[in-house]
């Protein structure tokens, strides 16, 4: 299993049981202890049911290793749209962490759903953001089963950020470094 993986795990349960953070092991690999990253942690149920999922665009701690624990917990406990994980179900979730490459601004202007440019959208390879004028965004990672075409990926994310697909965004992609 990876380091990240049993990192969000321990994360939550010492969250869930002691209500206190974990802190940053000393046999954290380098590469998450000296870099810092935006960092997305899903929760998901032994059936493939979503239970949480809360990430940073860009880091706002640190390191990846405080990163992770900190979304780890966020996702066990703060997403609103499902009860806080109980420590019972700890033993039964799948986690994943994706951690985010550096977005990259598609087009410096604004454009609509109809505008797209597709050649430069992959919803398996690239996860993408959307900004509207008044900055409200969305975001959807790469590879989310039933997510097939960019439209629909980027109807997704104007959905999260509460805008019409008629609006104007700025497009931003990003590729991800995903842990199972």
């Amino acid at each position: 299993m990876s380091f990240l993986i049993d990192l969000s795990k321990s994360a939550i349960e010492k969250y869930l049981r002691n209500k206190s953070i974990l802190d940053v092991p000393k046999d954290t690999p380098k590469e998450f202890f000296k870099k810092s990253a935006g960092v997305f942690v899903s929760i998901h149920a032994n059936n493939g049911e979503l239970r949480g999922c809360i990430g940073t665009i860009e880091p706002k701690k640190n390191c990846i290793a405080e990163e992770v624990i900190a979304n780890a917990i966020s996702a066990a406990t703060q997403d609103i749209r499902f009860a806080p994980i109980s420590p019972a179900e700890i033993q039964n979730l799948v986690i994943n962490v994706d951690v985010l490459g550096k977005p990259e601004l598609i087009l410096k202007n604004l454009i609509t759903v109809n505008q797209l440019p597709l050649a430069s959208l992959d919803p398996k390879k690239y996860g993408v953001i959307v900004k509207t004028q008044d900055g409200r965004t969305g975001l959807l990672l790469p590879d989310i089963e039933g997510v097939e075409s960019p439209q629909e990926q980027i109807k997704i994310c104007l959905s999260k950020a509460g805008a019409f697909s008629s609006e104007q965004f700025y497009l931003y992609r990003f590729s991800v470094i995903r842990y199972k």
